[in-house]
């Protein structure tokens, strides 16, 4: 990854907030379930949609804009590291939510805060704050992570304070680190005291697992998903199939990559289309701030998916929090082109609204 660069809660100047109905008319829609139609419409009140589906059945609106748009949900990152990136530019580039998975506490739980406000020029960002890890252990020694962004611990005890002070500050998920190719890890019962505690609490636990066995111990102490797909070594059937059970995976396969092909890239590519076959759930994530990923809706990653042997709907499922539907948070994004027909349209991002306000667009 590259530099520190802590991140900024608002540089840019602020959107106008929309007042009254707003009626989006566009050629197409996938409302999240699975349905595609024709001749669609979406209508927004305040931060909340109030109807999406056909045209002709939308209710009257105050005002209306309309385009050559195939409308979508708003699109999700599930791991970004924000600081390290262009908030505006991810905004603008169809992704209206991310997870920042790993970063100082004190940076970015409030700036988590700030972007839920309507006037922030950039996603909603959900955080994980700092990363739990054994002392020494990965990313306390790396060049990309500001002091903080690793919560080191020593002892189970030590690991469940650690959850805790954690969760007050109302994280999106626990991270911890199994990272074995960059320094030490955490011991058996640390981990299971990291899971157990966010359990209780109602969290979900998210792993960086690199090097031999650590997606093993990851599985047996009951971590609920895999930051990255598992790039270091070839993972055996019997355990691809456990992990369909109970563990989701993120996919960041072009980090692999970057429009190359590397042995890396082989490996987990692999894994997930095994683990894509045996009916696991994968959820799109890019890890944005590593290496030159661009921020917004990454085409390249897409292709890797598909790849990997997920369909279209797959794909979008992946990618989007909700359906669009009655009561919904308003993000919606428009594209030149049905992604059903040609999956490089998620790269031709034309309209953007996040929160009911119109960020990209007419």
């Amino acid at each position: 990854m590259g530099g520190g660069r802590r991140p900024t809660p608002h540089r840019y100047p602020r959107p106008k907030v929309t007042t009254g109905r707003l009626l989006v008319r566009g050629t197409g829609a996938w409302i999240g379930s699975g349905e595609v139609i024709g001749a669609a419409a979406v209508v927004i009140e305040g931060r909340r949609i109030v109807f999406a589906g056909p045209a002709w059945e939308a209710p009257e609106a105050d005002r209306q804009i309309r385009g050559d748009w195939f409308l979508l949900p708003g699109i999700l990152d599930h791991h970004v590291h924000i600081g390290l990136s262009d908030p505006r530019a991810i905004l603008r580039g169809g992704v209206t939510l991310v997870r920042d998975l790993a970063w100082p506490a004190e940076d970015i739980f409030p700036l988590a805060d700030i972007s839920q406000a309507t006037d922030f020029d950039g996603p909603a960002i959900a955080a994980a704050g700092p990363m739990i890890t054994a002392r020494g252990g990965y990313p306390t020694a790396s060049a990309w992570a500001p002091a903080g962004t690793g919560m080191e611990v020593a002892g189970a005890e030590d690991a469940t304070r650690a959850v805790a002070r954690i969760a007050d500050q109302d994280p999106a998920v626990i991270k911890v680190a199994l990272n074995a190719e960059a320094g030490p890890t955490l011991t058996d019962a640390e981990l299971l005291a990291v899971c157990g505690a966010a359990h209780e609490r109602g969290l979900a636990v998210t792993a960086h697992v690199q090097g031999r066995g650590q997606t093993e111990r990851a599985l047996g102490a009951g971590v609920d998903e895999l930051a990255h797909c598992p790039w270091t070594e070839r993972l055996t059937d019997d355990l691809v199939e456990a992990l369909t059970r109970t563990v989701a995976v993120v996919s960041t396969l072009d980090i692999h990559s970057y429009g190359r092909e590397t042995p890396e890239l082989v490996t987990a590519l692999d894994n997930l289309r095994r683990f894509v076959a045996a009916g696991g759930r994968v959820r799109y994530g890019t890890d944005l701030g590593n290496g030159p990923i661009p921020p917004g809706i990454h085409v390249g990653e897409v292709r890797h998916l598909t790849e990997a042997g997920l369909d279209a709907a797959a794909i979008l499922s992946g990618m989007t929090l909700s359906p669009l539907r009655q009561g919904v948070e308003a993000d919606v994004v428009g594209l030149a082109g049905d992604p059903f027909e040609d999956l490089e349209a998620l790269g031709r991002v034309r309209l953007v609204i996040r929160g009911g306000t119109v960020r990209l667009g007419p």
